[in-house]
């Protein structure tokens, strides 16, 4: 099977093209999972992290991808969830304990990290950690809800906000897009503020329905309650917390963080960022419970997901471009034949 492999850790600096396009053997599924012909598979941040060692494949070469939606063609021993040709998605937890707080076990295991990933044309998963995908949705508009929707929708319950409070959203990607619409839907009377550099991203943002949108130092109409950041970056952390109404709550949407401007960090003053019951949250992966919640929550809106399709074999130009430019809404891989 094609598949775009990682084969060592790298600096995209110095090397913008660090997957391989390889001729890998077809996985054949164990007990209790399922065999995957993979349609799509999104394009996430968190690759990026995994290719320059933020968070590191415990083993290379690696597959990439955690965002995948497909066809099951092969059911191993002891399946019983699905059926040959079901429509399923695969999201960044691919195995752990099964506990409520399975997100935080030392059991978790991540697709595309410690397991082979979607950027290839077939992937195994264990079926309790693949999903129906509702049928509102394509392939390719499925694709970020698997992480970006389903991270988001952790981030939004995490930030704990009611339905007459004000919402920030720090960065507005793959995630804050759809998170600006969950929070519409599940709290029809809160505002929500997005903050970012990108004069594009925050147009986008008003046309989803943002009440304001700023710059990332830009002084809001009125304090958030809460503030979801999404970004790369420790600057913005810094002026959320300034930004942050007194007992507010700053949610970090992040598997890591960039080093690039962390020094900035050492300028953090008490009296401005963490005084007066401010809170820090981060979120940490997700649970197979957030993604079966959040699936029919975003089928209900329906979810509005803007996305930009590339061939697998332009896996590193759609990398690099996420890096490096705005993105209105998400990029996703195309694999497999359209459905």
């Amino acid at each position: 099977m094609r598949a775009m492999v990682l084969p060592a850790v790298v600096s995209l600096d110095e090397n913008p093209a660090p997957l391989v396009l390889a001729d890998l053997p077809r996985p054949v599924p164990g007990p209790g999972e399922v065999l995957v012909q993979v349609a799509v598979c999104g394009v996430c941040h968190t690759e990026l992290d995994e290719i320059e060692g933020r968070t590191s494949p415990p083993a290379l070469p690696v597959v990439p991808g955690h965002e995948i939606v497909g066809r099951v063609v092969e059911l191993g021993a002891g399946c019983g969830r699905f059926a040959s040709g079901d429509r399923v998605g695969i999201g960044w937890i691919y195995s752990s304990s099964g506990e409520a707080d399975e997100n935080l076990s030392d059991a978790f295991r991540a697709t595309g990290r410690d397991e082979n990933g979607g950027y290839a044309e077939f992937v195994t998963v264990p079926e309790d950690y693949a999903y129906p995908i509702p049928g509102v949705f394509s392939d390719a508009e499925a694709a970020p809800l698997l992480c970006a929707g389903g991270v988001g929708y952790r981030a939004l319950k995490l930030a704990g906000i009611s339905d007459s409070e004000t919402l920030g959203l720090t960065g507005f990607g793959g995630s804050g897009h759809l998170v600006l619409q969950l929070a519409k839907h599940l709290y029809p009377g809160c505002r929500v503020f997005v903050f970012a550099r990108s004069e594009k991203e925050r147009a986008f943002a008003l046309e989803l329905g943002a009440d304001w949108a700023g710059d990332t130092e830009d002084t809001p109409p009125l304090a958030p309650h809460a503030i979801i950041d999404t970004t790369p970056a420790w600057k913005p952390v810094l002026a959320a917390l300034e930004c942050l109404r007194p007992g507010g709550r700053l949610v970090i949407n992040a598997i890591r963080k960039e080093a690039g401007d962390r020094d900035l960090m050492a300028t953090i003053r008490y009296e401005d960022h963490l005084w007066m019951e401010k809170e820090i949250r981060s979120v940490a992966n997700v649970t197979r419970r957030d993604l079966e919640e959040f699936l029919p929550i975003a089928a209900e809106l329906p979810l509005h997901v803007a996305v930009e399709e590339y061939a697998l074999e332009d896996a590193n130009r759609a990398l690099m471009d996420l890096r490096s430019s705005h993105v209105r809404g998400a990029k996703v891989l195309r694999i497999g034949p359209r459905n």
